[in-house]
């Protein structure tokens, strides 16, 4: 299976280091986040037993937000200006350089992965990778929550920072349901918004403890929400 590339990877580390305190005044406080994103995030994470991962942290709001939920929660991003600002701003928490595919947890001992929009810019013939290791390292009951922009069709555009993509519900859907470790886990899926430029919604997966029952999303989803037990 392919990997991302060495110089793919330096890019978006590159792009985001070079404006990593621009982002951090503009979006990295917890009073920056949109209301729908946190309600979306705490009741996910509330539902989460054991330590929680915020991959792709980067100035470290979220993983703020979900220890001031209790969570025992830690940071990782491959851009280490984004550690060092997380680390200034949030004295005392747990922030580290890494990156989605080779996050180094033992296999099975993670309650909870959040990848809020973390995974935007990994194309999609690498997307496995990443979701490979997400799943190997969370434990039974387990969730995952991803945060990504969907479009009608898998396309690439002009994020802000650099390139991104649009991915259609049902595609990223097979992503998430095709990792080796399938038939161990449940889906749980909470809609993206479409417009790079509105306020994000979610997206999760969680490994299986009872059979799921459908559920409908809020209205401010832009696609479906439901659980399932595969």
């Amino acid at each position: 299976m392919e990997t991302p590339g060495p110089a793919a990877l330096s890019a978006v580390r590159d792009a985001y280091g070079r404006r990593a305190q621009e982002y951090a005044s503009l979006l990295g406080a917890v009073e920056s986040l949109a209301e729908a994103d946190i309600a979306l995030v705490r009741e996910w994470a509330l539902a989460i037993e054991g330590p929680v991962h915020d991959v792709g942290c980067g100035p470290g709001q979220w993983t703020h937000l979900l220890r001031g939920l209790g969570a025992d929660a830690r940071g990782i991003d491959p851009v280490a200006e984004f550690v060092e600002l997380a680390r200034a701003t949030y004295p005392g928490e747990s922030f580290s350089v890494g990156r989605a595919e080779a996050i180094g947890a033992d296999e099975g001992t993670i309650g909870g992965v959040l990848a809020w929009y973390s995974l935007i810019h990994t194309a999609p013939e690498n997307l496995p990778d990443a979701l490979r290791e997400l799943h190997r390292i969370l434990a039974p009951g387990g969730g995952l929550a991803v945060g990504f922009f969907e479009g009608p069709d898998l396309l690439p555009f002009e994020h802000a920072v650099t390139t991104a993509f649009f991915w259609p519900m049902d595609r990223l859907v097979g992503r998430l349901h095709g990792h080796p470790h399938r038939d161990a886990h449940r889906s749980r899926l909470t809609a993206a918004r479409s417009d790079p430029r509105a306020p994000r919604l979610t997206r999760g997966c969680r490994r299986p403890r009872s059979r799921g029952a459908d559920r409908r999303p809020s209205s401010a989803c832009s696609g479906i929400a439901w659980s399932h037990a595969l």
